[in-house]
């Protein structure tokens, strides 16, 4: 069925998913936060849906792994998501969130 919105379809790949997961157990269990993981995974989650509207305003991926093949990076607090736009199929790919300060 053709998407006759603008919006776009978000695929989060089961890697992102644990990414996640990972996130909320280290704030809840390493830093003994768990309502602020639950809050920081929140964020995370909010900030991914907001991709089917918005999938281009943000920045291009230029270092790092994903670089110069086509991703972008979206910042939430200490996190990026990465993730890859298919126009022609008005689909966003969530690929991994990662600590900001790993070199990924």
């Amino acid at each position: 069925m053709e998407n006759i919105t603008n919006e776009y379809e978000i695929l989060v790949n089961p890697r992102a998913c644990r990414d996640i997961e990972d996130i909320y157990k280290y704030i809840s269990s390493e830093i003994l936060e768990p309502i602020v993981a639950k809050q920081q995974t929140d964020r995370i989650w909010d900030a991914i849906s907001l991709l089917s509207t918005f999938p281009y305003s943000h920045q291009d991926r230029i270092v790092g792994r994903y670089a110069g093949k086509g991703y972008k990076q979206l910042l939430i607090d200490n996190y990026m998501v990465i993730y890859r736009i298919t126009e022609d199929k008005k689909i966003v790919t969530v690929v991994t969130v990662q600590y900001a300060g790993r070199n990924i």
